[in-house]
């Protein structure tokens, strides 16, 4: 199942495996890129997490939980939720600001929690028949177990010619669940249970009688902060820019918040119907980035869909997956 996502980290594998229990991870290096070989424990090892994504606010976490007593062995954010887990147990995902899947084994409870970020940027999908309960972050790993009914699930293919994608907790397999975003399932004694610890709240929290500059200056200061908080990394950063609006505003952040080495990276088209070239090329001179570009043609594109279709294990219909793959 491990070497099935490989592609997803490869720097370096690791595996726990324990009564009735088996964890395995791959890594991609981003923080502590030296300690911070998962699975992961708490200082008796009776706690035991595999995790991938980012936890922006790991350092202040890890400061709150060092002055409570908590030991460190690690310089990675990942080692927060063992010992976050230790003082809140499932309420833990409410401290939590990031982009996360993670898997977390409580031995003396003999209890599994797999929990999704609040927007769901991260997977995760498991499979339950009863007796048999495997999770993973894409279905090709589940479907190297023979138990998994892999049969087309026509609920999803529905989903999917109605929205272009599969929404959780659907996929395209019979035998194959999402966690929603802004969810956790707990798994004990053969019971599963899924709830949700997040939702978005729609209410209006602005403060009366900001005029449109003010309110301009609020939006930006919040897309400043939020852009900050991902800069913790201890390899070099980049962005992918289109030049649309999303992306600009990402590289004019940086630039505000002081980023001077900053790489960016394009991808045009030769047909100048789908291409946006000249707004990417305008906005890394104003910004005088780092600028790497690649211009595919229509048979560059074809090339690489066998490679393309190797790694989606569901139909997408967003196209932009293509120049994605190959930056």
């Amino acid at each position: 199942m491990v070497q099935r996502v490989a592609h997803r980290g490869p720097d370096e594998e690791g595996f726990l495996f324990g009564h009735g229990i088996g964890l395995g991870h791959r890594r991609l290096s981003i923080i502590d890129l030296f300690t911070g070989r998962q699975p992961i424990g708490n200082e008796d090892g009776s706690i035991q997490v595999v995790f991938n994504g980012e936890i922006y606010n790991f350092p202040d976490l890890r400061r709150e939980l060092e002055e409570r007593g908590h030991r460190f062995s690690t310089r990675t954010d990942t080692e927060v939720l063992v010992h976050l887990y230790e003082e809140k147990g499932e309420d833990l995902l409410r401290d939590l600001n990031g982009m996360f899947a993670f898997a977390l084994w409580d031995e003396r409870r003999r209890k599994l929690l797999l929990a999704r970020d609040r927007i769901g940027i991260k997977p995760l999908y498991y499979a339950f028949d009863g007796e048999r309960f495997a999770f993973a972050s894409e279905p090709k790993a589940l479907l190297e177990l023979p138990w998994i009914d892999s049969g087309l699930d026509l609920e999803g293919l529905s989903l999917f010619l109605s929205y272009d994608f599969i929404p959780a907790p659907h996929s395209i397999y019979r035998g194959i669940r999402k966690i929603p975003p802004g969810y956790f399932l707990a798994f004990k004694d053969g019971n599963l249970h899924l709830q949700r610890y997040w939702d978005l709240d729609l209410r209006d929290r602005l403060p009366e009688g900001l005029t449109e500059e003010e309110l301009c200056d609020l939006l930006w200061g919040e897309f400043c902060r939020a852009v900050k908080t991902r800069l913790i990394s201890d390899v070099p950063l980049g962005v992918l820019l289109s030049g649309g609006i999303d992306s600009s505003s990402v590289v004019a952040a940086l630039r505000h918040e002081g980023v001077k080495d900053l790489k960016t990276f394009s991808v045009g088209f030769e047909d100048p119907s789908f291409d946006e070239s000249p707004y990417f090329r305008q906005v890394a001179r104003l910004f005088e980035t780092d600028h790497h570009e690649e211009i595919l043609s229509p048979k560059s594109l074809l090339d690489i869909l066998p490679e393309v279709a190797s790694i989606l294990d569901e139909p997408m219909a967003d196209a932009s997956i293509m120049p994605t793959y190959l930056l």
